[in-house]
């Protein structure tokens, strides 16, 4: 099945028409109505430097319960000796960098300086935001995403001290259950989010689970008040 190519529309194919990959479509851009109707509609960009816009809806889809979020023995020691401060939204554009950094040293990046642009701007409308892991003034960690309905998007994180991501991770799962927020979406399944509790469910699950969440496809999606 042919990869669907994008035009100025604002439209995307329906979820369940992705390659087996994941790969649903490429190019469009990325404003932010394009954005927020990918992520309404259970989709998101993943991309390197120097390709096109690539357009994701893998199946199965991974995420966090924040009800359900693991804390190890000696990661629940690292958050009762309180060596960090955590905090929301002090600094979006420097967790975006960091997260893009930790990349370059490592296998690319997909978080392009059109992809800043753009998230920049989801922030200033009040859709993506940031937490941040502090050891003085240092910013050691974190994690940034986007926010619709009762479902926090998650992008990227990095850490620059042991469990400093994780941290952030913990403070964000259990702000959010304290909100009832239905999930925290990771997208694809690594063994450091599998060992926070992450859970693998298929596309229809997901999908449903959006819709519960009060996340609907939508030009202009509702979003609930970020509860940190």
């Amino acid at each position: 099945m042919p990869v669907f190519q994008l035009s100025e529309q604002l439209l995307f194919p329906p979820p369940h028409l992705a390659e087996p990959d994941g790969l649903l479509a490429v190019g469009g851009d990325l404003s932010p109505q394009r954005l927020l109707l990918a992520y309404s509609s259970g989709i998101f960009p993943w991309f390197n430097e120097g390709d096109p816009i690539l357009w994701w809806s893998p199946d199965p889809r991974f995420i966090i319960e924040p009800t359900a979020i693991h804390v190890s023995r000696s990661l629940d020691k690292v958050i009762r000796r309180g060596p960090f401060e955590l905090t929301v939204d002090r600094a979006f554009d420097d967790v975006m960098l960091a997260c893009g950094s930790d990349r370059r040293d490592s296998a690319g990046t997909w978080i392009t300086d059109e992809m800043l642009d753009a998230y920049g701007q989801l922030h200033r409308m009040g859709f993506a935001h940031s937490v941040e892991c502090w050891q003085g003034k240092e910013l050691v960690g974190g994690l940034y995403g986007v926010c619709l309905g009762r479902c926090f998007f998650g992008e990227s994180m990095f850490h620059r001290r042991s469990n400093a991501s994780k941290l952030a991770l913990v403070f964000l799962a259990r702000s959010l259950a304290s909100h009832d927020f239905e999930m925290i979406d990771c997208q694809l399944p690594t063994s450091h989010l599998a060992s926070l509790g992450g859970q693998a469910i298929s596309r229809v699950e997901y999908l449903n689970r959006l819709r519960r969440a009060g996340v609907m496809p939508t030009l202009k999606p509702e979003s609930a008040p970020f509860p940190l």
